[in-house]
């Protein structure tokens, strides 16, 4: 087995997406577009917290349990974030150990 350089990795990645689309596959979503997604998620519902509580500050809304809803989503989905990224440091580090 062969070991790539890093370098190579883009070129690598843009081969198997040309074959892809050759194919006539429909393109697959990467797991880079999936934690892009996630991430983005997290920072919507952080971004709808901060709405929620400046609205209840300027006095627009008067509903705390919308503003309590918002911010413990927006706290759920940290918590969820950053478990994922620790899982995905542990299955890294698990593999950088792997003896080949």
């Amino acid at each position: 087995m062969m070991i790539k350089n890093i370098g190579e990795i883009p070129r690598i990645a843009q081969a198997a997406s040309a074959e892809t689309a050759a194919s006539g596959r429909p393109p697959e979503t990467s797991f880079g577009d999936l934690l892009a997604n996630a991430i983005d998620n997290v920072e919507q519902a952080q971004n709808q917290s901060n709405q929620a509580i400046e609205k209840l500050q300027t006095g627009e809304s008067r509903n705390i349990h919308e503003v309590m809803i918002a911010m413990e989503k927006a706290g759920i989905s940290m918590r969820l974030m950053v478990n994922m990224r620790n899982k995905i440091v542990e299955a890294y580090q698990e593999v950088m150990r792997m003896q080949i």
